[in-house]
């Protein structure tokens, strides 16, 4: 029988906060439970907002709260040649093509798309679908752009992707959606129209690099929060375009502030770090974020 193999993956970018605690406890108890293994990921493709410190504190914290972890820990920016390969192999099948557009330029085109009424098509998350002309382009312009140094991300094409690979997929959740799904969850990537695949600076982009690295480090069950449960879909896609085992997947409620609000970094709340310097005991967090003791 496999032993189980769990994961925690904080982006070093700002410090942890409650939400963050509850995701990180968790899959340490449900590893405990299983005796199974919890390892440590440090996702930090994002080089321009990825701060030293930041890494360090993640490590104090969850050492505060009492937990261990396996050993070497994987850092994302230390392993994009594996990303490379993955999109080398994609681009090699012509399952993603080089996008051109801006943002700018790509919100201006919805925006005179839908002059007419009708709404443009928008992913999960409420995000207009890309629009088709980068896609459209002839092989001979993309590449006289390519030539030019003009910046490029890759987008999967989704169309082409699910003609070859779409069939039937669907996952294994043992938590819940927005809707209390669970069992075999139907993926639906479609809904997310051309995502993109790499960065113009960096050769993935979270779609792709959760995926091989969950693949690589042999996690059999990703647990995170409900927010990334539609997210599963385009990783199913891609687990199934690069022949790899897809794990159990596991989506957690969301800790929320006093007025219904997920917690987020980017909105300053409460880190760990304050709640620590506050003489709050580490035993407490528990209870705050309703695990038991």
């Amino acid at each position: 029988m496999t032993q189980p193999v769990f994961r925690f993956a904080p982006s070093p970018n700002g410090p942890l906060h409650l939400g963050h605690a509850y995701s990180a406890m968790l899959n340490h108890d449900m590893a405990r439970a299983t005796e199974g293994l919890f390892l440590l990921r440090i996702e930090d493709i994002d080089t321009g907002r990825s701060q030293p410190e930041f890494e360090r504190a993640i490590f104090h914290d969850l050492a505060w709260l009492g937990l261990d972890w396996e050993e070497p820990v994987r850092r994302q920016s230390e392993h994009f040649d594996d990303y490379r390969a993955a999109l080398d192999a994609l681009i090699d099948e012509e399952l993603v093509y080089p996008a051109f557009m801006s943002r700018g330029e790509a919100r201006a085109f919805v925006a005179e798309a839908e002059q007419d009424g009708t709404p443009w098509p928008r992913d999960p998350d409420g995000a207009p679908h890309a629009p088709p002309l980068d896609r459209e382009r002839s092989a001979s312009d993309r590449n006289r752009r390519m030539a030019d140094g003009d910046p490029y991300a890759w987008r999967l094409d989704m169309a082409a992707a699910l003609s070859r690979f779409g069939g039937k997929l669907d996952w294994e959740e043992t938590g819940a959606g927005p809707d209390g799904e669970a069992g075999a969850v139907p993926a639906d990537p479609a809904s997310w129209g051309d995502v993109m695949i790499a960065r113009k600076d960096i050769p993935t982009s979270y779609h792709l690099s959760v995926v091989i690295d969950d693949a690589l480090q042999g996690i059999t069950h990703v647990v995170r929060g409900r927010d990334l449960f539609h997210a599963t879909s385009v990783h199913r896609l891609l687990q199934e375009m690069l022949g790899l085992t897809p794990p159990i997947y596991h989506h957690h409620r969301l800790v929320l502030d006093d007025a219904g609000r997920k917690l987020a970094k980017s909105k300053g709340d409460r880190g760990l770090s304050a709640l620590r310097e506050a003489g709050i005991p580490a035993g407490d967090v528990r209870r705050m974020v309703g695990l038991e003791s």
